[in-house]
């Protein structure tokens, strides 16, 4: 299916934004998949959290912008 392997493709977009060294930012992370801030977030929780075990670290810089990254 089409949609699948595109929302398989934005993940793993995600997911090697979340490997960088510095993370991404939500608003990042909407511009480079086109997606809403809420499903980000579900994403974060569902996808990534529950069903991969993935453990995310979110940071916020003083004055900056939350930050999340894999750990």
């Amino acid at each position: 299916d089409a949609s699948e392997s595109a929302a398989n493709a934005e993940k793993a977009t995600v997911l090697e934004m979340l490997h960088r060294p510095a993370g991404a930012t939500i608003p990042q992370i909407m511009e480079a998949t086109g997606w809403q801030a809420h499903t980000v977030r579900g994403t974060f929780a569902g996808a990534f959290k529950k069903r991969l075990g993935i453990t995310l670290i979110s940071e916020k810089a003083e004055g900056g912008a939350r930050t999340y990254r894999i750990s």
